[in-house]
């Protein structure tokens, strides 16, 4: 009896590391095409009213918003400023902004969420029906899904290319993961705005 609760008990334990393992293969598969691979990075930009910039990794995502609107894909540059470490570059041009092509606004909460409903309210406020929107390529899908849920404008979204290692990816799979979660199980909006 002993020896045969010893032998179902590793069985048992084999099939469940096996399926840990399947479990996180299939996690490391989608979170690549979600956020190394996102589908909307593949959009080229069109003519929009607008180029948001969402905040973090400013260093990364600043050029590409300053470059949509040389190339003249918009009129307007709308900079999301949170006076945080990582978005350094963009809180300094919205402190000494004085072009009225430059609008900085400070989303409440500090989050995507509270971005996505601060980028719906300036839209409205603004007239916009078509914006191209600014991000890290792994923060595309979690960004996209919110604005998407709190707005109802013509949404086209540029990647940045982030220069992370292999860890630094692996800790965005988990954070962008539980982002796209929560978007999924409670909408950043209950309706657009």
């Amino acid at each position: 009896m002993r020896i045969l609760r010893w032998f179902l008990g590793h069985r048992l334990l084999r099939r469940s590391t096996t399926a840990a393992a399947c479990l996180l293969a299939v996690w490391l598969l989608v979170a690549s095409i979600l956020f190394v691979y996102p589908s909307a990075s593949a959009a080229e930009p069109a003519r929009a009213d607008a180029v948001v910039v969402l905040a973090g990794a400013s260093s990364e995502r600043l050029p590409v918003g300053r470059d949509l609107v040389r190339q003249g894909y918009a009129p307007v540059l709308a900079l999301s400023a949170t006076y945080t470490p990582g978005n350094k570059d963009t809180d300094s041009v919205c402190a000494r902004n004085l072009n009225p092509r430059i609008v900085c606004f400070s989303p409440d909460p500090m989050t995507t969420r509270g971005e996505a409903r601060a980028v719906a309210r300036l839209a409205r406020d603004r007239g916009w029906t078509d914006i191209i929107v600014v991000t890290s390529r792994y923060h595309v899908t979690r960004a996209e899904l919110n604005l998407e849920q709190c707005s109802s404008v013509h949404i086209t979204m540029v990647e940045s290319a982030p220069q992370l290692g292999p860890g630094q990816w692996l800790g965005r799979f988990v954070e962008e993961t539980g982002g796209v979660a929560a978007g999924l199980i409670r909408p950043a909006c209950a309706n657009p705005v």
